[in-house]
């Protein structure tokens, strides 16, 4: 028996939401029949051109659309959280794009009304669900390279000076943490389970008063540590790798995670390679339509309270460099 299609609303048609749409179109079983946006134009020229049904100008049409069982929100940053909730507070399901909110008390309030309603709600982490993340977890679940010690993992680029755009507008979120950071620091969270115990960091604050670059220690039980760094304004290697007493996992430019190697001491290196067309998008999807056949109300792969946990670890890196964003802290 074929599995019920799933029907899909986008939130937000910007780039990121094109991305995601254009992957969407592999997925078996989805289906997009909504856009919605602020400005009802520009819905309707993303749904015209991904074929969706209907475009509608604000988050409320979209969230009273009956045959809409999900949406994506691909909004900017500081839009999450009111449209998650008027999201969740219309019965539909949410995939949120990271980050999820602008802090952890915006994190707190939305996940709560998510499970007082019973609707699903799930952080679009979409690396984590990739076939070389999903490898590498089995790696380690398997043992592999012995215990962890130690991880590093950076994901930097550079956007020259664009005072102008988001990427290092203090009011939408801009700066290196919650765009490019929250990857490495996601990483971290997936590879040690728990949040650190302790936190050294640094950052530059630009003209724009938005972390252009940061550099951070966590430290874990046992003197496990990571260390983690992100850029929007210097380009960095953009490679994480494991460290354990049996060997290394090595994932180049492991942001968009085509291979994993690993290496156990004393045997030929193994490499996992992923030859996929699509960005990846699509498989955040999925996961998301599994839980919602299963009639689960979070992933297990990407659990709320490690959204939440995930949260609360920005919030404290911002806290050492005295960084707060506009209405939102």
């Amino acid at each position: 028996m074929a599995e019920r299609t799933i029907k899909w609303g986008i939130m937000g048609p910007g780039g990121i939401s094109r991305t995601f749409a254009t992957d969407l179109k592999r997925v078996e079983g989805a289906e997009l029949v909504a856009v919605g946006s602020r400005s009802k134009e520009r819905a309707e020229a993303f749904a015209a051109e991904f074929g969706a049904k209907r475009a509608y100008g604000s988050c409320e049409e979209l969230a009273a659309d009956p045959e809409v069982d999900i949406v994506y929100v691909g909004t900017v940053h500081p839009a999450h959280r009111d449209n998650m909730l008027t999201l969740i507070r219309g019965g539909k399901a949410v995939l949120c794009e990271k980050p999820f909110t602008m802090n952890a008390k915006q994190a707190e309030e939305v996940i709560r009304e998510a499970r007082e309603r019973g609707v699903f709600l799930m952080e679009a982490m979409w690396t984590r669900y990739l076939p070389p993340i999903v490898k590498v977890r089995e790696w380690l679940r398997e043992g592999k390279i012995g215990e962890v010690l130690l991880m590093t993992a950076d994901f930097g680029f550079d956007i020259g000076w664009q005072p102008e755009g988001r990427l290092l507008n203090k009011e939408l979120g801009g700066g290196a943490l919650l765009d490019a950071g929250i990857y490495p620091v996601s990483f971290a969270s997936m590879v040690f389970g728990t949040q650190p115990k302790r936190i050294s960091s640094t950052a530059r604050i630009g003209k724009t008063e938005v972390d252009e670059q940061f550099a951070a220690l966590f430290e874990y039980e046992d003197g496990r540590a990571a260390q983690v760094a992100a850029a929007v304004r210097l380009r960095t290697s953009n490679e994480a790798i494991l460290y354990g007493t049996k060997g290394q996992i090595r994932i180049p430019n492991f942001l968009f995670g085509k291979s994993a190697t690993l290496l156990v001491h004393g045997e030929e290196p193994v490499t996992f390679t992923d030859n996929r067309e699509a960005k990846g998008y699509n498989f955040e999807a999925e996961e998301a339509m599994r839980c919602l056949r299963e009639g689960k109300k979070e992933s297990d792969v990407m659990p709320l309270d490690e959204t939440l946990a995930i949260m609360r670890t920005l919030d404290a890196l911002r806290a050492q460099w005295n960084l707060t964003y506009p209405y939102a802290d």
